[in-house]
């Protein structure tokens, strides 16, 4: 491995990552509002503790009491008189639902001059959830929406559907109190109605999208479901003021300054990476061979969500896959080197929040007997990286404005 580029991927990783963090972001949408009665706060996503946490240091003991519902291994400690807990994600399980319904219970006979604080991060389609057909099939069917490939638009639309909570339902059943959202954004453009689903935005999608979309991905779906998915959503709310803060365009930012410091000249190719993860890095890779050895200290900057299409019974995420599939393209070169990582520091179901290739990478590699072709094919990329070295490892961050995959060429 190359430690010269590995610690300056570190580096300029850590600084996005600093950069993002919600505090900050909290309590400007927070300054200079009025709450003219109780308020209660909700808090769901990977960066529900965080965002908590912001504000309660801002208002206080305003705050009457409050859920979080984080993913697991995300609650950093104990806030106060908050009830705060951890569940499932990507695939909501039992404790999504016994925290969702705390928060249910939370906002139940609140009046017209009551508020409740609504924070909600990336990650609140699975943390935060009522079901409206059998958990069991709303596992399943999520699970088949993550295998398929479908993108995050995709998935929140049909998931939408399934719930009690998404869609605009949270903020219908806050009625007659107020909601003052906060979202921090984890969705390329900023919709408010697919960050988490969209608990307290009016939903824009229709059911025939949806029903295009199961038929798109050949869901198996119950009856129940399919009854749901021709159920329509929230069009209009009037009980909710929503402040959108964070985005994948500030993460790519604070990447591109911190490898001005390091001395490249940093170049954004795209804040709207949409692609399947593999060919994403096989084309980073091939930046790289493309600029290397002309002399520049180039940084290419490509921030987004891809998405993996599940062909094996591995493990990884698609920071991961990204990175490892870089490695063949750079294999040799001297002073290159990508990587990728998600801003909530895990890449799906890992302690990884992603992944790191150089020249040296492909070869090591090979020594193993790895071949990154049926790595990738396995969707093995975790254990992989692992035997390399090519892990990259923060732990929960408290943010999650999605990710960033990073391209250094040292001359």
């Amino acid at each position: 491995m190359d430690m010269t580029m590995r610690n300056q991927a570190d580096r300029i990783v850590a600084a996005s990552i600093r950069a993002v963090q919600p505090d900050d972001a909290v309590a400007r949408a927070l300054k200079g509002v009025e709450f003219p009665g109780r308020v209660l706060l909700v808090a769901a996503g990977k960066a529900a503790w965080q965002m908590a946490k912001a504000a309660r240091d801002c208002l206080g003991d305003r705050i009457e009491g409050g859920v979080v519902v984080t993913k697991y291994g995300h609650v950093m400690g104990p806030l106060g008189n908050f009830d705060c807990r951890e569940a499932g994600h990507p695939v909501p399980d039992d404790n999504s639902f016994s925290g969702t319904q705390a928060a249910l219970e939370l906002v139940s006979g609140l009046t017209g001059q009551d508020t409740v604080l609504f924070l909600l991060s990336g990650g609140g389609s699975a943390l935060f959830e009522k079901p409206l057909v059998d958990p069991q099939v709303l596992q399943d069917i999520t699970g088949q929406l993550l295998a398929c490939g479908a993108d995050i638009v995709e998935i929140n639309t049909i998931r939408k559907r399934l719930s009690a909570v998404k869609g605009g339902r949270f903020a219908e059943c806050c009625k007659p109190a107020r909601v003052f959202s906060i979202v921090l954004s984890d969705i390329l453009g900023d919709p408010l109605d697919m960050i988490a689903s969209g608990p307290a935005v009016p939903d824009t999608t229709t059911c025939a999208q949806a029903a295009a979309i199961a038929e798109k991905y050949s869901l198996r779906l119950t009856p129940e479901a399919r009854a749901c998915l021709q159920r329509e959503t929230p069009k209009h709310l009037d009980n909710v003021t929503t402040q959108i803060t964070g985005s994948v365009r500030e993460l790519c930012a604070a990447a591109a300054a911190e490898c001005e410091k390091l001395g490249y000249t940093p170049v954004l190719l795209t804040d709207q990476l949409c692609c399947q993860a593999k060919e994403a890095g096989s084309f980073l890779g091939t930046i790289a061979r493309t600029h290397c050895g002309q002399g520049r200290k180039l940084a290419f900057l490509a921030g987004g969500e891809t998405v993996v299409q599940l062909t094996g019974q591995g493990k990884g995420g698609r920071n991961q896959e990204l990175a490892l599939a870089a490695a063949p393209a750079l294999d040799g070169l001297p002073g290159v080197c990508v990587f990728s990582v998600g801003s909530d520091g895990t890449d799906g179901p890992t302690d990884a929040a992603g992944g790191y290739a150089d020249g040296t990478t492909n070869g090591a590699l090979a020594a193993k007997g790895l071949s990154v072709f049926q790595v990738l094919k396995e969707n093995d990329a975790y254990h992989a990286l692992q035997a390399v070295g090519g892990l990259i490892i923060t732990g929960p961050t408290g943010t999650n404005v999605n990710d960033v995959a990073v391209v250094l060429v040292d001359g």
